[in-house]
């Protein structure tokens, strides 16, 4: 046995042949033993550079000096063990991969160790695989980096995006913002001229003074509807409640609707949630609202139901409407995005883009499934109330 904490090794045999250069550190109280293990990896095609370790204080020393590929270790040793290699390892916050090299140990031992953290383990008596248990070490160590640097550029750009769409969201607001006074001011006077001087000028006029009030009133309606998207997302107090409470209030809202109308909207047992409560509102008087617009030739029929997924709740809202063409069913959530005449349904696109703008901020995704003259079944994802919660229905 060695008496120095740490003992260089130096490699003595020369190869022809190129060879991968390899940092081990060796827990070992057998330096004959320690010589044998490297004998076989430089047989195995790898250029050694080596130093042993004889005590926790000695390892911890030799990881801040000098970078390490692998750690060698026994697991029966004098005054400890091999296994302590791996607090060592953790309190440095080092991933450096740990192979048991023993003379004998049990298939129970070595499945505990393994759990623990070691890489892997070669008995004494068959080193000839040891060249081989240190390339897969060393490419599981290569695969693990490459996944934290992945999830590290992720994490960055995820963080960029935040950013990037806080900007976006607060230019909307700003800008939509500072336009509703100019705006009012173009609308008030163009109303005021189509009022004083209708049928006082000639038809042409007439015709330009109309369209001027059209324009300003549309581009009013549209710079409101951006600000209400913006909107969405900028109050994030969330709450936990009963879904159904958001349909009662959404129905409130569109109380003249559904009576001109003569909807008949069914809901039953919807589940607890966890969400900003005026934002569900609005989500479900968007969606009932639309059922309402696009409504075929029978009275608007509209079912809203829920059922229990892994990841919380799905919602439906179904309708007997004149439906949608499945290659439109992705580009009806985009903004201002409209499949039909302003003369023939009102609005400006908007509605269905908060919608998903509500869901996907509060972790959930939309999506719409429909064909024509079929009606349209709206249906999104919304996590529970808590974790904890049962996910029951509830009235």
């Amino acid at each position: 046995m060695s008496t120095a904490a740490d003992t260089k090794i130096k490699a003595t045999e020369a190869d022809p042949q190129p060879k991968e250069p390899l940092s081990v550190v060796m827990v070992e109280d057998n330096l004959a033993d320690a010589e044998l293990a490297l004998r076989e990896l430089r047989r195995g095609g790898f250029e050694v550079t080596s130093c042993i370790a004889q005590s926790p204080a000695s390892l911890r020393n030799l990881l801040r000096s000098a970078p390490c590929d692998v750690i060698l270790a026994d697991y029966n040793l004098g005054s400890w063990r091999g296994m302590d290699a791996l607090e060592v390892l953790r309190g440095e916050g080092r991933d450096v991969p740990l192979i048991l090299v023993s003379g004998a140990l049990g298939d129970v031992t070595a499945v505990e160790c393994i759990k623990q953290g070691v890489t892997d383990y070669v008995l004494k008596d068959s080193l000839a695989r040891l060249p081989i248990s240190v390339r897969r070490a060393l490419h599981e160590k290569q695969a693990r980096e490459e996944q934290r640097k992945a999830e590290r550029e992720l994490a960055a750009k995820v963080q960029e995006l935040a950013r990037s769409n806080r900007d976006l969201e607060q230019f909307a607001y700003v800008a939509s913002h500072d336009l509703q006074e100019p705006l009012r001011m173009v609308a008030a006077y163009t109303q005021l001229l189509a009022e004083r001087y209708a049928g006082k000028l000639d038809e042409n006029a007439d015709k330009y003074i109309r369209y001027a009030v059209e324009g300003a009133t549309r581009m009013q309606t549209l710079v409101n509807d951006l600000l209400t998207f913006s909107r969405v997302g900028r109050d994030r107090q969330r709450t936990g409640f009963a879904a159904g409470e958001a349909v009662e209030d959404a129905l409130h809202n569109l109380h003249t609707a559904v009576q001109e109308s003569g909807a008949v909207v069914h809901f039953q047992s919807l589940p607890q949630i966890h969400a900003y409560r005026p934002q569900l509102t609005q989500l479900f008087q968007n969606l009932i609202g639309n059922a309402i617009k696009f409504r075929g030739a029978q009275a608007p029929e509209i079912t809203i139901t829920a059922e229990a997924n892994a990841g919380g709740w799905i919602f439906s809202v179904r309708d007997n409407g004149i439906g949608i063409a499945p290659e439109h069913a992705d580009a009806i959530f985009v903004i201002f995005q409209r499949l039909h005449t302003r003369a023939d349904y009102p609005g400006n696109g908007v509605g269905l883009a908060i919608c998903k703008k509500i869901v996907e901020q509060h972790g959930g995704r939309i999506w719409v499934e429909s064909r024509p003259e079929e009606g349209a079944a709206f249906k999104f994802t919304l996590p529970p109330a808590a974790a904890d919660e049962s996910r029951e229905p509830v009235s």
